[in-house]
């Protein structure tokens, strides 16, 4: 069973605490690299907590949650190797893995409920990537990650 990380801010501590017990609750392995509480806190932190786990092999996949997604996914693709994607609908939560190999999924926890967070997660972390056309696409932004210019 695949190991997911998950890391959160204030405004997503609740949110990822559902998110933790639903799959849990499904079988899967999660490592919690905080936050633990409520009290304001700063989201970069939780993203590279989260992000150096994938990066290292501890987890294969993570998903972190802040109040609308947008300031996790940022901190997150600052790291080399990581794709993140903020998404607030189930097709794209889905297609993040299949078309673009996502490896983390950003949620709003001001922005989606905790049941269509629960879909987002269940379509993100049940897709496999596809390959195909799209290792072409992947390479092209590893090469951009890399400081080349693509043309």
């Amino acid at each position: 069973m695949k190991t997911i990380v998950l890391g959160a801010d204030h405004g997503g501590f609740e949110l990822k605490n559902t998110i933790k017990a639903h799959l849990e609750a499904k079988g899967f392995n999660v490592i919690d690299v905080g936050t633990n509480s409520a009290d304001s806190c700063d989201y970069p932190v939780f993203a590279s907590l989260a992000c150096q786990k994938v990066l290292d092999g501890s987890a294969e996949l993570g998903i972190l949650v802040c109040g609308t997604g947008i300031g996790m996914s940022m901190a997150a693709n600052k790291h080399h190797g990581i794709r993140a994607a903020c998404c607030s609908d189930t097709f794209s939560a889905r297609l993040t893995r299949l078309h673009n190999n996502a490896n983390f999924l950003c949620l709003g926890a001001r922005v989606v409920g905790a049941g269509l967070a629960l879909d987002l997660v269940d379509n993100f972390v049940n897709a496999e990537f596809e390959g195909d056309r799209h290792v072409k696409r992947l390479s092209l932004i590893e090469d951009i990650e890399n400081g080349k210019l693509v043309k």
